[in-house]
């Protein structure tokens, strides 16, 4: 496996105390239970937004983070 099996990835910027860089839209990892432990314990600006952990090579979404749709936990308002 290269080194950038596993992509973190979302539409919004990502944030978490966990994350390299603060603010970029994805980041990349090679060991999948790595990737996916940091998109569960990540957050967007704006909250509530989706993350995903997608396998580079094939395209699949491996793990999904779902949007929250409830306006009472979004941060726009």
């Amino acid at each position: 496996m290269s080194s950038a099996d596993y992509r973190v990835e979302s539409n919004h910027p990502i944030a978490g105390r966990l994350v390299p860089v603060v603010g970029s839209q994805h980041y990349f990892f090679s060991d999948r239970s790595l990737a996916v432990a940091m998109a569960a314990k990540s957050v967007t600006k704006p909250t509530g937004q989706e993350i995903r952990v997608v396998h580079v090579p094939t395209g699949e979404v491996v793990f999904r983070k779902a949007a929250i749709t409830r306006p009472e936990f979004s941060d726009d308002a």
